[in-house]
């Protein structure tokens, strides 16, 4: 502890600072307990925090990490446009959710509260939660149509909505007659208000127990060691670039293809995120902003490099970022951003957590934090219209959460895992939101071979259907990505998990009809299924209709051939591959339930043979990836793939594979396509890349090494052969 703190001691020190986490806990279950919404209550997309006076984070919430993230750009918002005018005085609230001023994108709304002590700023009390409906030109606040900002939602850029203690009406009657579910945003606001009242009595009352100076210490010194110890993992990881990029495949108005790029310099004891090579920001809602792009990055890569690090603003202090105005993730006003957080902002988180685990990949005591992407994708259903006593009834559904989790270097992805950027998932009953709307579950369930085939497998995606009940019919609205792109990547070899899907059943017949469909997915989707792409909008659903979308599998990790034969005939035996899988993918036959060990070996030098275009494998294969020695690497079966400081792809044999080599989940936007890269001499897969076409392979991996040299973005010497596997 610096000399200025050595006068706390140190079991003051460790209360405190459990105390404040314990207060942002309590600031979750007071904004859980008020809030009515199904979205706080079962789906937990909300997050709490406290934050010093100029908007440090000091704490955070284990729920949605993109929204503690933006709080921070929130509140330095309001303190850099409102200080003077109108002031922020003890017993205020401010209410944002515009994105250019801290927010991810409108439905997330965030109020925040001073916190004085002795008549001082000391703190601020932070919660924002994704409300149902914020107005604008859809139910939900979705702008599926949108050009600009403006036709989107109301923008709230930071007013004061509680003044001295007092809600303030003329506001709050003016924020309510923008929403079309008012008592569910009215709710769901008063909660948050709550939640930081809550927070704020708690934290004067730990000040007067301990003293304002000593908790305010505290609190900057956790900041302080937490940029101490990201310092110090930084320190131990190899220095160099590693890059990532992923694909969105619509803007809202076109099937256009975009990509977000990050390149990661990691130099010593910091890191720099460098978005160059993002696409141009969008005409359509899938934008986000600085903000949103800061909060994203931060979600990546705690888990990552800080899994044993207090999470606060210290982590951020290690990491610069660069990001060009007026590209895909720092969108210049007035590009929309309604569909951010969904789109490019999810797409920020998947690059990073690429291009961070192939960091730590070459760090023996960080290697195991790396895995594949999870759930690489994410897609919104929203059903509006007259609840089963003629309300207004409006809901958004978050079953889509239960994705499938990426495969780590030393265990398998978790199926139906929650998505990464919520370290405490949780998805409601399918009870519980049919007793909130009229609607019937025909399904949810797993969705075989729809996790990353790998040396782990990734965790399985899940699907559901969903079907109008007791009333005449609904609105409803899907929007998101990842239908035609695998955004789920794997590592080192592990191939990407499956597509998302959205399917409707248009006449599917009478309601008894329907209920008899219930759980028979295979009857349902033989009974005529429209593919509604990966941004269907707006549709009407009658109760004769059947509506249903399926999720993301987690990226696999390591060559599928290295998988053991046992661990894939588990996985047939428990319904998560098929048995065609099992040998297309894998190289395991198994015949009456049991590995044909015979027949594996054989099938499995067959798939290494197709991999080498026909040549019987110089060397046999080693059990696991890429391995770095003597400043150059090498695959694991000793051949040698070149100094670690050029690109090694240069050195492999790449050519192209056909969507469906990679079974019936995998689909491609009509730009994309899929590259291999493997061993030249034992046929180990390295790497599975999606790429746009006529595109470069990515550089993944360069090293600083001793025998020095500039690393950097080196052209590549040598095309890909395009050639299907």
């Amino acid at each position: 502890m610096p000399a200025a703190e050595k006068s706390i001691d140190p079991i003051t020190f460790e209360v405190v600072r459990n105390k404040l986490q314990a207060i942002t806990e309590e600031q979750a279950i007071t904004l859980k307990s008020v809030s009515g919404s199904p979205v706080v209550t079962e789906a937990t997309d909300f997050n709490n925090g406290l934050y010093l006076a100029d908007g440090s984070i000091v704490t955070m919430g284990p729920q949605v990490l993109f929204h503690t993230g933006t709080m921070s750009s929130v509140i330095r918002s309001i303190n850099e446009n409102f200080a003077e005018n109108p002031g922020i005085r003890e017993g205020d609230m401010f209410i944002l959710n515009d994105p250019y001023r801290g927010a991810i994108h409108q439905p997330d709304v965030s109020i925040v509260a001073p916190v004085f002590h002795a008549g001082r700023h000391v703190a601020w009390a932070g919660s924002c939660a994704h409300q149902l409906d914020v107005g604008g030109m859809s139910f939900g606040s979705w702008a599926i149509g949108a050009t600009e900002i403006q036709q989107e939602a109301m923008l709230l850029p930071g007013v004061k909505i509680v003044e001295g203690g007092v809600l303030r009406q003329d506001l709050w009657q003016m924020i309510m007659g923008m929403t079309r579910l008012p008592h569910m945003l009215g709710l769901d606001l008063k909660a948050m208000i709550a939640a930081n009242n809550v927070a704020a009595r708690r934290l004067v009352e730990l000040m007067d127990r301990y003293g304002g100076d000593t908790v305010e210490t505290i609190m900057r010194e956790e900041i302080a060691s937490s940029e101490r110890q990201m310092r110090q993992v930084l320190a131990t990881l190899p220095d160099g670039v590693f890059r990532a990029r992923d694909y969105i495949e619509h803007d809202g108005h076109e099937n256009v293809l975009y990509q977000v790029c990050v390149t990661a310099i990691k130099k010593g004891d910091s890191l720099t995120l460098d978005m160059t090579g993002t696409s141009p920001q969008a005409p359509g809602f899938i934008n986000c902003t600085a903000s949103g792009m800061r909060g994203a990055a931060l979600t990546g890569l705690l888990p990552i490099l800080a899994p044993r690090i207090r999470w606060n603003e210290g982590i951020l202090h290690a990491v610069d970022f660069v990001a060009p105005e007026g590209i895909l993730c720092n969108a210049s006003w007035p590009a929309p951003i309604s569909s951010g957080t969904i789109s490019t902002a999810w797409i920020v988180q998947n690059v990073v957590v690429a291009a961070l685990s192939r960091m730590v990949a070459f760090s023996p005591d960080n290697r195991n934090e790396g895995q594949a992407v999870t759930k690489g994708h994410m897609m919104v259903m929203t059903l509006a219209g007259k609840d089963r006593d003629g309300a207004p009834f409006g809901t958004f559904l978050l079953d889509s959460t239960a994705g499938g989790g990426g495969a780590f270097p030393d265990h398998d992805g978790l199926d139906g895992s929650g998505d990464y950027c919520v370290p405490r998932p949780a998805i409601a009953n399918v009870e519980a939101n049919e007793a909130n709307g009229p609607f019937l579950y025909l399904f949810r369930s797993f969705v075989r071979d729809t996790g990353g085939p790998g040396r782990q497998r990734g965790g399985a995606g899940t699907a559901l259907a969903i079907a109008p009940y007791g009333t005449s019919g609904l609105q409803a609205m899907m929007l998101g990505h990842g239908v035609e792109v695998p955004n789920s990547i794997g590592q080192f070899g592990g191939l990407p998990g499956a597509c998302g899907r959205n399917f409707r059943v248009v006449g599917a017949g009478s309601v008894e009809q329907i209920v008899g469909l219930a759980g028979n997915l295979d009857e349902m989707l033989a009974s005529g299924v429209e593919e509604l792409g990966p941004k269907p909008g707006r549709m009407p659903l009658t109760s004769h209709d059947i509506l249903g979308y399926a999720f993301q599998g987690g990226g696999g990790y390591g060559d599928p051939l290295k998988r053991r034969p046992e661990a894939v005939r588990n996985d047939v035996l428990d319904g998560h591959v098929s048995h065609e899988a099992a040998h297309a993918q894998y190289g395991v036959v198994i015949r009456d339930g049991e590995l044909d060990i015979a027949a594996t070996e054989k099938a499995r030098d067959a798939i290494r043979s197709r991999r080498l275009a026909g040549r019987v494998p110089a060397r046999r294969p080693g059990n696991g990836e890429m391995r770095l020695g003597a400043g150059r690497f090498s695959c694991s079966c000793g051949c040698d793939l070149g100094s670690a400081s050029e690109n090694w792809k240069e050195r492999a044999l790449s050519y192209r594979v056909e969507p469906d080599a990679y079974g019936p989940h995998i689909r491609t936007h009509v730009e994309l396509e899929l590259r291999e890269h493997v061993c030249p001499d034992c046929g180990s897969l390295l790497e599975a890349e999606v790429v746009r076409k006529g595109d470069a392979s990515l550089a993944t991996v360069l090293l600083e090494t001793e025998e020095g040299g500039e690393i950097g973005n080196r052209p590549s010497r040598r095309p890909t052969a395009a050639v299907a596997a």
